[in-house]
């Protein structure tokens, strides 16, 4: 009984430790002072060429850029973390943030070279993890129940071949629309 305990309060800290300092990046994101925000960058930033860019200002400079990237970021992690608080909505939340996480990772690891990044993104990540492992059971069903689709008849190998020929039709008509519009868009 201790131990169910425990692990209860365990996964309830992390939970809580996760949704606060989300929440607090986020927000951070949402009102532009996390990135370099397009149009209001440092003066040293925007006096920079290209080529003496390093990878932190380059990173920053291109996350920043977009005012709806940023946004889509900041309310993507705020909504995650709010599921992840709730009982009921945990696993959503978790299937949320974790792309997320790992992605921020990957990016602190590639561009930013800012190791109190990387560590809280890691630590957000062990405890992410560590939920989802105190919660298998039912991600475990949840992931058979999304994934269980029975066949109740077989499809013909015409069937298939001709599905085939229409996906790779349908392939490069989208390809070919996304090339004419490239082409009309680059024409000066």
């Amino acid at each position: 009984m201790k131990t169910r305990n425990l692990k209860i309060s365990v996964e309830l800290v992390f939970r809580q430790c996760v949704f606060l300092i989300l929440n607090i990046y986020a927000i951070r994101k949402i009102f532009g002072g996390q990135f370099y925000m397009n149009g209001k960058l440092p003066p040293d930033v925007a006096n920079m060429t290209l080529g003496q860019v390093d990878s932190f200002t380059l990173g920053w400079t291109f996350m920043g850029h977009s005012i709806y990237y940023v946004l889509f970021i900041g309310v993507t992690q705020l909504i995650g973390a709010w599921f992840l608080l709730w009982n009921k909505t945990k696993l959503i939340g978790l299937i949320i943030l974790m792309p997320i996480i790992v992605n921020i990772i990957i990016f602190d690891l590639i561009f930013l070279k800012v190791y109190s990044a990387l560590a809280i993104s890691l630590i957000i990540f062990i405890m992410l993890l560590i939920i989802m492992i105190f919660n298998k059971e039912k991600g475990l069903i949840a992931y058979q129940e999304l994934t269980n689709f029975s066949t109740k008849y077989g499809v013909s190998s015409k069937t298939r071949i001709l599905t085939i020929g229409v996906t790779i039709i349908t392939l490069i008509l989208i390809f070919s629309f996304c090339y004419l519009i490239e082409r009309l868009t680059w024409i000066k």
